[in-house]
């Protein structure tokens, strides 16, 4: 399965991605890392990811903005929100628009894998 980390934050980025490249959640490739919902759409059209965790609270485009262009272009594409925003309007809002699931930073290890695998079984 091919997946796409959105964060404005490197920090989260490489967190997320040393908890795929360990092997935690199966057979899953990151093939794109972006900073903002604009660069994420750039992204999703050339790499074609079938998993993509997004941040809500971006610079140029947040992630509420990006996730319906992202569920446009890849149908049946599997969203799991990543968001420091974890008032539960945010989490409904993120969810009617097409995400599939909803983390809350700060985070743990195991509470993103649990999510993460969710999100692919939906």
């Amino acid at each position: 399965m091919r997946m796409m980390i959105v964060d404005d934050s490197n920090m989260i980025r490489s967190r997320i991605n040393r908890l795929v490249q360990a092997g935690l959640i199966g057979e899953v490739e990151v093939v794109a890392q972006a900073r903002d919902g604009a660069e994420a759409l750039l992204l999703a059209a050339q790499h074609r990811p079938q998993l993509v965790t997004l941040d809500l609270t971006m610079p140029e485009m947040d992630g509420v903005e990006c996730i319906p262009g992202l569920v446009a272009m890849l149908p049946g594409v599997n969203v799991l929100v990543v968001s420091a925003l974890a008032d539960k309007s945010t989490a409904i809002a993120a969810l009617r628009l097409g995400a599939r699931g909803f983390v809350a930073k700060p985070f743990t290890d195991a509470e993103l894998r649990l999510a993460l695998l969710d999100v692919m079984e939906a």
